[in-house]
C-alpha cells in the first residue's frame, strides 16, 4: 500500500498589467506616522478600495522593483462633514502598510522604475 500525500496548490501570484498596478495603487501615504513607519523598513500606500493583499504585493513589487514581506490594510471610514453648508460625507479609503524586506528602500522622491 503506498501512502500518498495531497498538497494543497500554492496560492497563484496575480499577473497585473502596469495599468492595472497603477490603477491599485492610488499614491504614497505621506504623513508623520508613514514617515516614521520607514525605520521598520515599511512604507504607506493609498489604496483602491477594493484591492487584495495579493494585488498590492504584486503591484509595489511590479512598479519599484523590491521584495515585499507583508501587506496590512486597513479601511478609515469617511467622515461626516459640511460641504457649502449642506450636510456630506467624505469617501472611504484603504491604506495599505507594505513591509519591505531586509536593505529594500523605496524613494518617493524619484521616478517609478
Amino acid at each position: 500500500m503506498s501512502t500518498s500525500v495531497s498538497k494543497a496548490p500554492a496560492a497563484k501570484k496575480p499577473v497585473l498589467s502596469r495599468e492595472a498596478m497603477f490603477d491599485v495603487i492610488r499614491g504614497p501615504l505621506i504623513t508623520e506616522k508613514a514617515t516614521a513607519l520607514s525605520e521598520r523598513n515599511q512604507v504607506g500606500f493609498k489604496v483602491a478600495i477594493d484591492a487584495t493583499k495579493p494585488m498590492i504585493k504584486a503591484s509595489v513589487e511590479g512598479l519599484f522593483g523590491v521584495k515585499v514581506t507583508g501587506v496590512n490594510t486597513l479601511i478609515q471610514k469617511g467622515k461626516a462633514k459640511r460641504f457649502k453648508g449642506r450636510p456630506g460625507k467624505r469617501s472611504d479609503l484603504k491604506k495599505a502598510f507594505v513591509t519591505l524586506a531586509e536593505g529594500q528602500l523605496i524613494d518617493f522622491t524619484t521616478r517609478l522604475a
